[in-house]
This record gives C-alpha cells, sequence and structure tokens, in this order.
C-alpha cells in the first residue's frame, strides 16, 4: 500500500493523531497487546507506527549500516545519542526508517501529523541525530503498520480496536514494556475489565 502521507497540507482523517489499543481478542501476532500512532488516515487507507515493540538494532548500528560514521566514530558517540531509540514500528517495509519527532526539528522533507508531532523519513534527520542537533524529542521506527481503503475502519467496527486522543508523552517515552497498560489507562480501562468484557460479548 502507497503511505498516504505525499502531501504535507493534506485534510487530516478523523483518525489522526489517535492512538489505536489493540482489544485482547487481536489474534495478529503483529498486533497483540500493541498501542499504536495514526499518522496518517483518508480514503485511501491508513498508516501509523506501533509504540511498545523493541528493536534489536542500535543507533550506531544503523549509522554504521548507512555509511554515516564508522565503527571507530560509532564508539566515540555520546552516550545520550547512543542509546537513541529505535524501535520496530510495524509489519510494512521493515528495512525503512522513519523517525518520528517533536516540531522543533523540520526539513524539507519533515511532514506535519498532528499540531506538535512531526515526520520525517531522511537521512538528514538522522545525521543531525548524530551530530546532538536533532529534535528535542524523537524516536526512530523501522517499518509502519498499514491498512487499505476501509480496512481499519472494519477493524475497529468489529471491535479490534480501542481509540484515544494520542498523549506526545506516550508517544516518546522509553519505557516500553508498560505502555500497553499506560495507553489503555488514559481511557479509565485495565485489561482485566477488557478481558472480562471480552469474554461475555
Amino acid at each position: 500500500m502507497a503511505i498516504p502521507m505525499a502531501q504535507k497540507k493534506r485534510e487530516r482523517g478523523f483518525l489522526d493523531g489517535q492512538f489505536l489499543i489493540a482489544m485482547p481478542g487481536m489474534f495478529d501476532t503483529n498486533f497483540a497487546r500493541t498501542v499504536i500512532f495514526i499518522c496518517a488516515h483518508s480514503d485511501d487507507g491508513a498508516m501509523g507506527f506501533i509504540l511498545n515493540r523493541p528493536q534489536q538494532l542500535t543507533f550506531p548500528d544503523v549509522l554504521m549500516h548507512l555509511e554515516i560514521l564508522d565503527e571507530d566514530e560509532a564508539i566515540r558517540l555520546p552516550a545520550m545519542t547512543r542509546d537513541f531509540q529505535i524501535q520496530a514500528g510495524g509489519p510494512v517495509e521493515t528495512g525503512r526508517g522513519f523517525v518520528l519527532h517533536s516540531d522543533d526539528y523540520l526539513s524539507d522533507s519533515s511532514i506535519p501529523v498532528s499540531d506538535d508531532i512531526c515526520l520525517t523519513a531522511t537521512l538528514d534527520i538522522v545525521r543531525a541525530i548524530s551530530r546532538g542537533e536533532g529534535p528535542h524529542r524523537a524516536t526512530m521506527m523501522l517499518g509502519y503498520a498499514g491498512w487499505g481503503p476501509g480496512q481499519l475502519e472494519a477493524e475497529i467496527t468489529q471491535n479490534g480496536w480501542l481509540t484515544c486522543p494520542a498523549r506526545e508523552e506516550l508517544i516518546f517515552d522509553k519505557a516500553l514494556g508498560d505502555k500497553y497498560d499506560r495507553a489503555l489507562a488514559l481511557m479509565g480501562v485495565s485489561p482485566a475489565m477488557l478481558s472480562i468484557e471480552a469474554g461475555h460479548a
């Protein structure tokens, strides 16, 4: 599916800037217990990023793979840069990198996805982060989650997802292990409540 984000000035869909939170009945292992930030939603489909799946690659690994730095330079990176978080953003195009970030960094290729958050998928932001000149808040995603026309709406109707407005602090929070529970807590819901409801559906 083509990423429905080609134009910077675009109509925002009703799910743009929302969290999708997987219901307990989500049997697709790609999405079980996931929290997803929806970046684009239109008649053409939707795309977003899983926010609570770790990625084994490190930022120095990425810089060396892209030949931005060699191994000696990567070793000398400041700890903050070396520990820059990489996440598994979804099952589509898993070899492609995207940086979700605060709007204090903008390049010609940056796309606003909400009032305060942008997406950049070019090497300029990776180089800026490696020099300590990147955005104040950011995370890199490898791959994304994508849905065709009407697919996500159907999954929501079939009780596959809960939705709620996204919170920036949760998007960039590095503690991934309990992010699912904390996203549910934004709605005043606990996983136990969902399990009970699902059992009586």
